[in-house]
């Protein structure tokens, strides 16, 4: 149901991850997900741990889902001195091909511990169905 769009982007993750850069709203970093089918409904679920869940913007043009965070380092006191720091700051954004199966007028959004959730239903187009057999009573015999 999903398509990725560019192959290298965990290489980029990786490198982002070992050499500390931050994203940017031009190169912004990616932020890991999961996919999966549930029932009636394909859930996308996004790690942005501490984003403010007004600094989230989600965007679909056609069959293209956009998702873009931005983590902003936390306000210190003047007195207090970092001795370490891990957690990537910055612009997060990940961008989904969907599939034409996915019903993109009805998708429903929950941010939850950090944890962006998207339920897009299943199409009704694209969900099994019995298709019936009729005619018979029409039929008629060719004599000669």
């Amino acid at each position: 149901m999903l398509m990725r769009t560019d192959p290298f982007r965990e290489m980029d993750r990786i490198v982002q991850q070992l050499s500390g850069t931050s994203g940017t709203w031009s190169k912004p970093s990616v932020m890991p997900m999961d996919a999966y089918r549930e029932g009636d409904e394909y859930v996308i679920a996004f790690d942005l741990p501490g984003v403010n869940p007004e600094a989230i913007d989600i965007d679909v043009e056609r069959n293209m889902l956009t998702v873009k965070a931005e983590r902003r380092p936390v306000a210190k006191a003047e007195s207090v001195k970092v001795e370490l720091s891990e957690r990537l700051l910055g612009v997060f954004s990940r961008q989904i091909m969907l599939s034409d199966t996915l019903d993109t007028e009805r998708i429903h959004a929950d941010y939850d511990a950090g944890v962006l959730t998207l339920r897009i239903p299943i199409a009704e187009r694209a969900k099994p169905r019995k298709i019936s057999i009729g005619g018979t009573a029409d039929r008629r015999q060719i004599s000669g």
